[in-house]
């Protein structure tokens, strides 16, 4: 008898130890870090994108009328996980919270295979000759080693290749094209055909000159935002990015009222629709000038895509009907859509916000979060970007949503890594690439 008792008592110590084990390596926060490749040439496989654009070229910034793109940006196999040193202007000591201490180096960590810090590369036109963009900064600041400008952001029909599906299928979710048949990509990205589809700004020919910068809002969600009486500040950029639940109505004075890019999967548009009705969400901004970017995360955002850019029933999966999707308006056509790459978040996720969820065996449920996705597009689109809704470090001052009707603390998922996140918006910040409204 004494024997069980001490039995069962080694196993419910050791049940308390594995569930104390397993609750720390969820919760603990891993100081912002990145992977960056020890050589930037060019992968032996041969390259399969090509096409023409318009815009200015990279190296001269003088107009140019094509352009051809070819071959991987790739990253070694083996590499390093990198935390970028402190801005001069910081000081971090032990005395600091937790977000400004920094991480040790480590050296010499082999890359997991699922990782695939191989990208398509295109040599993307600028179509602007801003003097202080973010491309010319980057080049001389700690983020110049693991920022791509060759990265697509966006997909289209030249990307629905056979090569391209052989190399994108071993992705799962947003970071490839795993479990999304071959048939379904080329019938969604067929529609996707024209200019519009792979420039993020299609309009800009109509809107401002070459000899001048591009200005980007991104506006997150976040209860910072709310009594900030930002709104106009917000509506004066050249183009204005939102995500997911965007209340305007009566939030005007705080958030403003336009929307140039909204950013989605078809997931978290449903769930806004469901959550965020009482305080007034009602489905994606409807206005002649919103483009609706598609975050790709499973089969059902190619499908809903393809509906909504032909105004044809959705033909299968959870959202299937009988008549066109809606949530676009009436006048939305397929110049009106775009889709993000499943590169473009694969390389956020390795070189920006590789998160230590990937450390444990919730690995495939992480990726960067909608608004960090639709932050990161416009840092490598835009020339100058200002960041408004984003976590902070003094986020417990702040309801989660600037619309909640009562106040709700942010949650921490495991499919998200909001503090690694905030570092990084911290850090991009006082490198002087982004500036973040921070409520001073």
């Amino acid at each position: 008898m004494a024997l069980r008792k001490l039995l069962l008592c080694f196993l419910v110590v050791c049940g308390l130890l594995a569930f104390y084990v397993l609750s720390v390596s969820l919760q603990i926060r891993v100081p912002w870090h990145m992977v960056e490749g020890l050589g930037r040439g060019d992968a032996s496989t041969p390259g399969t994108v090509s096409w023409s654009h318009v815009g200015l070229d990279q190296s001269t910034s003088e107009p140019t009328d094509t352009w051809t793109t070819s071959g991987l940006t790739t990253a070694t196999t083996s590499a390093v996980f990198r935390s970028f040193p402190p801005q001069a202007k910081s000081s971090r000591g032990p005395s600091d919270p937790p977000w400004k201490q920094p991480s040790p180096r480590t050296t010499g960590v082999q890359e997991p295979d699922f990782t695939g810090d191989v990208y398509a590369a295109e040599v993307a036109p600028l179509q602007t000759s801003c003097p202080d963009s973010i491309r010319i900064q980057v080049e001389h600041s700690s983020f110049s080693s693991s920022f791509l400008t060759t990265v697509p952001i966006l997909q289209w029909a030249e990307h629905s290749s056979a090569s391209e599906y052989e190399r994108l299928r071993r992705y799962s979710g947003a970071y490839g094209w795993q479990g999304v048949p071959f048939s379904v990509v080329q019938a969604s990205l067929s529609v996707l055909n024209t200019s519009a589809s792979h420039q993020m700004f299609d309009d800009w020919a109509q809107r401002g000159d070459r000899s001048g910068c591009i200005r980007c809002a991104v506006v997150g969600n976040g209860g910072i935002l709310r009594h900030s009486r930002k709104g106009a500040e917000i509506d004066q950029h050249d183009y204005v990015f939102r995500t997911n639940g965007a209340v305007f109505k009566g939030f005007e004075d705080d958030v403003g009222s336009r929307t140039t890019h909204y950013t989605f999967s078809t997931n978290t548009l449903r769930n806004s629709l469901r959550s965020y009705a009482g305080v007034g969400y009602t489905g994606p901004p409807v206005s002649p000038e919103t483009r609706y970017l598609f975050l790709p995360d499973h089969d059902r955002d190619y499908i809903l895509l393809r509906a909504a850019a032909t105004h044809t029933p959705v033909e299968s999966g959870p959202e299937s009907s009988n008549s066109p999707p809606t949530y676009f308006g009436e006048n939305a056509n397929s110049e009106a859509f775009k889709m993000y790459h499943p590169d473009f978040i694969r390389y956020i996720r390795n070189r920006f916000l590789r998160s230590s969820a990937l450390n444990t065996r919730y690995k495939n449920l992480y990726r960067p979060s909608t608004g960090a996705v639709m932050l990161m597009a416009a840092l490598h689109a835009c020339d100058q970007v200002s960041a408004y809704g984003f976590m902070t470090p003094d986020y417990q001052k702040y309801s989660d949503h600037y619309y909640d009707q009562r106040p709700h603390p942010v949650v921490f998922y495991i499919n998200h890594d909001l503090r690694l996140e905030m570092n990084l918006w911290q850090d991009l910040h006082q490198a002087g690439l982004i500036h973040l409204y921070m409520r001073e």
